[in-house]
């Protein structure tokens, strides 16, 4: 959450993805993917006292390994389609 400068008054909440460049699983469909952590990074990530330089470390592309692909629908290139069939295995 954070106000809006121009009206004090106004909370916003929102969100970011931070992406990194794509491991070798996600390569062929794209040249970054988002940034995934794991469990036992969470506290650091979340923590105010975790040094930057530990925090940027965090940022890397998630082992090919230990992700799953398999093809969906081509409905899952338009975000109007927002329904189980947009990752239902094909």
């Amino acid at each position: 959450m954070w106000k809006n400068p121009d009206d004090e008054n106004e909370v916003i909440e929102s969100c970011t993805i931070i992406t990194t460049d794509a491991n070798g699983l996600v390569r062929p469909l794209h040249d970054r993917m988002p940034v995934i952590l794991e469990k036992p990074d969470y506290e650091r990530w979340l923590s105010r006292k975790t040094p930057d330089r530990e925090l940027v470390a965090l940022l890397g592309p998630t082992p090919s390994d230990k992700m799953t692909a398999w093809p969906v629908s081509l409905l899952v290139n338009s975000p109007t389609n927002d329904s189980p069939e947009c990752v239902k295995r094909l």
